[in-house]
């Protein structure tokens, strides 16, 4: 378990359900907790889908979000951004689609979902992983199984 000022990163290795519905799920497990979010992707026309899909992933429900450009962003449960800004003071940063870590302090968890079947995106997730255990971080990494549910590898 991470200490009270260490980050906690995790890896989720999306191999069976795709980014599109792992994504809100774990969005709405942080503002269970009473945790903000930055999302950071690595394209603006990704951002923009996952804009949509924030509003439109399940009938009756949406996630309240905003995005780069958008005010009041600290006002903002979710900030959706292709940066290293958190302006809405986000306890937990996702990184999706190949968006680059950077420096992770003052985040409760940095949550890496990365492609398995994207041979560059499990490049990356390896290289993110060395740097985050070279920073002497807590990182664990979690494997999709046959059911879709989740388990703990490492």
């Amino acid at each position: 378990m991470a200490d009270a000022n260490q980050t906690e990163v995790l890896f989720y290795h999306l191999e069976r359900v795709p980014l599109e519905r792992v994504l809100p799920q774990l969005l709405e497990r942080t503002l269970e907790r009473g945790w903000k979010a930055v999302v950071q992707a690595s394209s603006a026309e990704r951002l923009e889908a996952l804009d949509t899909l924030l509003w439109t992933y399940r009938d009756g429900s949406f996630l309240p979000h905003g995005r780069t450009g958008e005010t009041p962003a600290e006002r903002q449960p979710i900030f959706l951004t292709i940066s290293d800004e958190n302006p809405n003071g986000a306890d937990v940063r996702f990184f999706v689609d190949g968006a680059a870590g950077g420096d992770l302090a003052g985040y409760q968890r940095a949550v890496y979902l990365f492609d398995g079947l994207d041979e560059d995106a499990v490049a990356q997730a390896r290289e993110e992983w060395k740097s985050a255990q070279a920073a002497g971080l807590d990182v664990t990494y979690w494997q999709q199984n046959d059911k879709g549910g989740w388990e703990k590898k490492a």
